[in-house]
């Protein structure tokens, strides 16, 4: 996977550049901040930008929109030492595939930036349920059973573990299912509910997984 590497503080790109490639993968080029990011994308278009936030002049959510405007299929990561819902939900209304903190343990980021090939969204561990859980207290109480319907029962249990932050190959285990099946029903999930893509999907889970009081249970 070629990686290109956004962050306003040299040793952490160096840092960040050494142990990426020790395992095994591509950094094709770094950039000190979101305008720098937006010139290197274009020049270099990597496969994977793993993009902080706060940079001088244009930041990371910024340069995150411009990019996402431009090139709708670019996959975007932020990776930041800052997990306020501020910064989450604007990261991911921006078209950030995935939201990784610089603080996780090394075999886990490894095992984040892994599932973007099998077309995860990485977030490190509790911030899913954050982002669904700030969503929910905002979703519209009308209007939801429709496209809810449309919905298998499989469908729908699968979209309740994946509210609650767990990995394809996590929900394949407790559904008994192939990680396979897993990627095949999101894909049915997306067809029927109309939506354009997995970032859309996370930012509608609540509203496509009614409480038990919404649908009378």
């Amino acid at each position: 996977m070629k990686i290109l590497l956004v962050d306003d503080q040299a040793l952490v790109l160096e840092g960040l550049r050494s142990f990426l490639l020790a395992k095994g993968y591509e950094v094709v080029g770094t950039a000190r901040n979101g305008a720098e990011a937006l010139v290197k994308f274009e020049m270099l278009r990597p496969e994977l930008v793993l993009m902080d936030i706060q940079m001088e002049g244009c930041n990371g959510i910024e340069a995150t929109r411009i990019i996402k405007r431009d090139y709708p299929d670019a996959k975007i990561v932020m990776l930041t030492a800052i997990e306020t819902d501020r910064n989450l939900i604007a990261a991911i209304q921006a078209g950030a595939e995935g939201y990784l903190l610089k603080d996780m343990e090394p075999d886990s980021f490894i095992g984040h930036l892994a599932a973007i090939t099998t077309g995860e969204m990485p977030f490190a561990p509790g911030l899913a349920r954050r982002l669904l859980k700030k969503l929910s207290d905002h979703r519209p109480r009308e209007g939801d059973s429709g496209e809810a319907r449309k919905l298998t029962k499989r469908q729908t249990e699968l979209l309740q573990l994946l509210a609650q932050g767990l990995t394809y190959k996590e929900i394949a285990g407790q559904l008994g299912l192939a990680v396979d099946t897993v990627r095949y029903h999101i894909k049915e999930i997306l067809a029927k509910t109309q939506l354009a893509n997995r970032v859309q999907l996370i930012a509608n889970i609540s509203r496509l997984t009614p409480d038990e009081e919404d649908t009378g249970r």
